[in-house]
């Protein structure tokens, strides 16, 4: 195979990434379309509190966290596509059952089965086995890509599909694009031999020196805080809006906070990761959530304060959301990545949880303000936490298919790749044929590298 070849992804892989990314993006629009209107329609709802609304809101991430990793095993046994399916015909009936439900009970028990349909982690096996070793990280790129272009879609969809066919409505099209989704997995994603990738399948066996990671365990706390004040903030946030704006105009401050939100952060990641920043950027991002969230709690008379205040909000969360994958993968081991990487998602999808449930108690009790000082509150400890991190060493992830390894001669192949100039850690499996590094991308002898691979020509 020639260098050129080598380095792009084939038709296969291409469609592989955008049908896993279909997969991810349709799924999570539908659980994302609710937030900006859900706390309007349950507050209509008899016998319902606030604490309720904010159950409602972040029940999904319970299930979501408990499930996932069990699922995702589940995957190495019976194989992708049935727990893919069977998880998305879960989430499907879960979204049916919040549709036909007028109590807010019953829409608890909807949202939580639609997370009991935790597919995250057989999806991104199926991607790893759709793609050779070199261009996984790609494909992760994509599907993280699609998940946020999904969440700010569904920020403008949402209060839009909300005028003309209500919140019932919304879990309804949840329904079909599950369905859609199903679709994609059985007629658009090509079946192959699967199996295990360190670099994006959690290994039980390195779950205790993953858990003991302080460093990974600083960026755990961040995903979690992140969404715990992202999923709060939407318990109140609709309602306050309201005071202002009609909520079928809502979208008219969502889509411009995040169109221009997006332009706003990457001068931001360029710097941090080509003038290798990355660690003053994070600390800055974290410390304009907190002011931004000041500007929530202070703003909630002006409609312009607001946006002014979820437009930092939002450059912030889009460049925190990028940058702790980033960091997780710079500074777990290598042959640990997908391990750390299923305990982070499960901390974000805790904080989602917990969220909800904090965001509706304190609503309850302290009105909005007490949301919006809860949040600063959170996002100022983290800010603490995050000030003690590591600067990230600035490593990229590499997967090599090394095939197979005569006894005795696995040190010494590794001792060889080691010398490769800009591999900086390695760690081979024999019994996978598969060496996981560490490389500078900016000063790897790639060719070199690559004559190690049983992909080469």
């Amino acid at each position: 195979m020639s260098r050129s070849n080598h380095e792009n992804m084939t038709p296969g892989e291409r469609r592989a990434a955008l049908s896993m990314a279909g997969i991810y993006a349709v799924r999570m629009l539908g659980l994302f379309m609710i937030l900006p209107v859900f706390s309007l329609y349950a507050s209509g709802l008899d016998g319902v509190t606030p604490f309720l609304i904010g159950l409602a809101i972040g029940v999904y991430g319970l299930t979501q966290a408990i499930f996932q990793i069990p699922l995702g095993m589940l995957s190495d046994r019976i194989g992708r596509k049935p727990v893919i399916v069977g998880g998305l015909l879960i989430f499907a009936l879960g979204s049916v059952v919040a549709a036909l439900s007028d109590n807010i009970y019953a829409i608890i028990f909807g949202r939580a089965l639609q997370g009991a349909g935790a597919v995250a982690s057989a999806v991104m096996a199926l991607a790893a086995d759709l793609t050779r070793e070199e261009h996984r990280t790609k494909v992760m790129a994509v599907i993280g890509m699609s998940i946020g272009l999904s969440f700010a879609l569904a920020m403008v969809l949402g209060p839009v599909l909300n005028r003309h066919i209500g919140v019932p409505g919304i879990f309804w099209l949840t329904a079909v694009l599950a369905l859609f989704a199903i679709g994609i997995t059985l007629f658009a994603v090509p079946t192959v031999l699967q199996h295990l990738h360190r670099d994006t399948e959690m290994v039980p066996d390195s779950l205790d020196s993953v858990l003991h990671d302080s460093q990974l365990l600083r960026l755990d706390w961040g995903i979690f805080s992140l969404h715990m004040v992202l999923t709060a903030n939407f318990v109140v946030l609709p309602l306050v809006l309201a005071d202002q704006l009609s909520s079928d105009h809502h979208w008219m401050v969502y889509l411009p906070v995040f169109i221009l939100s997006f332009v706003a952060m990457l001068p931001f990641i360029i710097v941090a990761e080509k003038y290798r920043k990355m660690k003053t950027v994070f600390l800055g991002a974290i410390g304009i959530m907190v002011f931004a969230e000041l500007g929530l709690l202070m703003g909630q008379d002006s409609l312009m304060l607001m946006a002014l205040s979820l437009w930092l909000f939002f450059t912030a969360f889009n460049l925190l959301e990028a940058s702790l994958p980033s960091l997780v993968a710079k500074m777990a081991p290598p042959d640990r990545k997908g391990t750390a990487m299923g305990i982070y998602s499960s901390s974000q999808f805790l904080g989602i949880f917990i969220g909800g449930v904090l965001g509706g108690f304190v609503f309850e009790r302290w009105h909005a303000d007490g949301v919006f000082f809860s949040g600063v509150v959170v996002l100022a400890l983290w800010l603490s936490f995050a000030y003690s991190m590591k600067r990230p060493r600035y490593l990229a992830s590499y997967v090599l298919n090394v095939g197979e390894v005569a006894p005795g001669q696995a040190d010494h192949l590794a001792r060889q790749i080691t010398d490769i100039k800009g591999v900086a850690e390695v760690v081979l499996i024999p019994e996978e044929q598969t060496a996981y590094l560490k490389v500078d991308a900016r000063i790897l002898d790639e060719d070199l590298l690559n004559e190690f691979s049983v992909n080469r020509a």
